[in-house]
């Protein structure tokens, strides 16, 4: 079955604009100036909880690639399709800025089984981890709009798939890895906010008493103290 998906999505559902679009959306380096303006729009201007939410999916990210795909990667060691078939391959121009490339027709070609460069074993995908750990951040964080993020994540995963890098069924257990672990890691951060900021920072939680949640207006607050004093703990 997981073959029988493979090749489907692999050779028989393309289309030479799919085979543009996956392949971009695939490839981080066409996509890092817009992702550093993202992560300093929200540093700058979201406050709080853009803050928050770069330092919590940063953190995940983190946690992720060390504790989760590195060792996996290793441990289980299963090969990518491109390494035991020979699969469809899609190869970007080279262009400079990396953006331009999407200007240019991409070189179709086939793989050679064993004989191809590879980043690590096909489970799980670095690709699909970190665009699920954003994708739930951003749904956590930012609710109605941040759902949006979803196709993103999407189409990165079927990317993987299309483009011959990792079988269906890594793709779909990574889903479910990241997420499980994002949510954790979430929560955690929640944990260690709600007990060290109440300890330590008494004004900042009565602003912000959660990560996720909206800031509690000023004028809500009583028994602020001028000045910026202690407030009484939660």
């Amino acid at each position: 079955m997981d073959q029988a998906i493979f090749h489907l999505i692999n050779e028989r559902w393309t289309h030479p604009a799919l085979d543009l679009f996956m392949a971009a959306i695939s490839d981080v380096q066409i996509w890092k100036p817009v992702f550093v303006l993202l992560v300093l729009y929200a540093l700058i201007f979201r406050g709080f909880k853009g803050r928050a939410f770069i330092c919590c999916v940063a953190l995940t990210l983190a946690l992720c690639e060390t504790l989760a795909v590195r060792p996996l990667k290793s441990t289980i060691g299963r090969l990518r399709p491109k390494q035991v078939q020979s699969v469809r391959l899609i190869e970007l121009q080279k262009a400079r800025p990396k953006f331009l490339t999407i200007f240019k027709q991409p070189r179709i070609h086939r793989s050679t089984p064993r004989g191809e460069e590879t980043t690590g074993g096909s489970f799980p995908s670095g690709h699909v981890t970190n665009n699920t750990v954003i994708g739930i951040c951003c749904a956590l964080f930012f609710r109605r709009w941040g759902w949006l993020y979803g196709f993103i994540t999407a189409a990165v995963a079927w990317s993987r798939i299309y483009l011959g890098a990792h079988w269906p069924s890594d793709v779909l257990a990574t889903v479910f890895m990241a997420a499980g672990l994002t949510l954790l890691a979430l929560a955690l951060f929640e944990l260690i906010w709600q007990r060290a900021a109440a300890r330590w920072q008494p004004l900042l939680f009565a602003l912000h008493p959660s990560l996720l949640e909206t800031a509690v207006p000023v004028s809500h607050l009583r028994g602020a103290p001028e000045g910026g004093g202690n407030l009484p703990h939660r």
